[in-house]
């Protein structure tokens, strides 16, 4: 059978001879590339999280998944973390800090700030995909599982920039997982839960407490268990201007500040105050104020170049790492 496959895709691309149909169909049957290939073909599933148990699969790496359509499609998955299952669907990588909702920035906007289009390339709401799982730290990726897959915890690690994906894990700044199933209450999914929660300007509000008032936070944040850091390393990640503006040990999606402009992941806090966009990232295409500052993938990580106070920026260490987004 993999022989007739073999020719019926040699014929389809012109690239056997005729005299050569046998000799290459044996060649590359015996080729040990193609067996592993092959064994990885048989292991298919919809998720990392079936491959494992129906497999019983245990060893990190690159698998293939399927769509509920049809689909077929690469990822990497974390077989070994809290008991393994976990499918990679999306990285955030920041391409130009310095470039404020330029190209590249596809998990804000590509297309500058812009008031006619508040929601930004509305990436964490549709089903564009891009880039490829082996090149998850070099450029932004996100594949069908992002929105096909119905999960009920998410896994993030912060890699560094550029690291090749068999170190990923040793390399990682910080790494959690939730184990409350929210996910299952906003639809199975990132792509359901910023479709009920849209990340537009003017879509929330956030307004801080004061003496006649409770105050309005915006968000959804659950606990996080610690894979690698804990609280008082992931406070260190952040300007020490706002590490009291938030409470760490949570993860927490879509997110509003006093101008009432979206962010899409506060990483490993919960928001107590109104300026999220100094250890947020992602959201919407238009900042009403400070556009050249906040607007982009890593929002006003960088605060210290277009202005402000240097104790905002965010530490280099997590400027220059890619989030990594895992469903279980």
């Amino acid at each position: 059978m993999l022989r007739g496959t073999i020719l019926l895709g040699c014929l389809t691309l012109g690239l056997c001879k005729v005299a050569d149909w046998n000799t290459t169909a044996v060649d590359l049957h015996k080729n040990l590339n193609l067996k592993r290939y092959h064994s990885k073909l048989r292991m298919i599933g919809q998720s990392c999280k079936e491959i494992k148990d129906t497999f019983k699969v245990k060893e990190d790496g690159i698998y293939f998944l399927i769509t509920k359509s049809g689909v077929a499609y690469q990822t990497f998955c974390d077989m070994t973390t809290a008991g393994g299952g976990w499918t990679l669907v999306a990285s955030v990588h920041e391409n130009d800090i310095m470039g404020k909702c330029t190209r590249g920035d596809r998990w804000s906007s590509q297309n500058g700030d812009n008031p006619n289009k508040p929601e930004g390339d509305n990436t964490w709401a549709n089903r564009v995909t891009f880039g490829t799982a082996e090149a998850a730290t070099d450029d932004d990726f996100k594949n069908p599982g992002y929105y096909d897959i119905k999960a009920q915890d998410v896994s993030v690690w912060h890699v560094p920039n550029n690291e090749e994906q068999g170190a990923w894990s040793n390399t990682s700044i910080l790494r959690y997982h939730t184990e409350t199933h929210f996910l299952a209450d906003h639809g199975g999914n990132l792509y359901h839960l910023f479709k009920r929660h849209p990340l537009k300007t003017g879509k929330g509000d956030c307004k801080e407490k004061t003496e006649n008032t409770e105050g309005v936070r915006s968000g959804i944040a659950a606990p996080v268990v610690y894979d690698k850091g804990d609280k008082e390393s992931t406070t260190k990640l952040y300007g020490p201007a706002v590490k009291d503006d938030f409470e760490p040990g949570f993860v927490t999606f879509s997110v509003f500040n006093t101008e009432k402009a979206p962010m899409a992941i506060c990483s490993g806090v919960k928001p107590q105050k109104c300026n999220p966009q100094h250890y947020c990232i992602g959201g919407g295409g238009y900042y009403p104020i400070g556009a050249l500052v906040q607007c982009g993938d890593f929002n006003a990580f960088d605060w210290t170049i277009f202005g402000g106070a240097g104790d905002h920026k965010a530490s280099q260490e997590i400027i220059d790492a890619t989030m990594l987004l895992f469903y279980r």
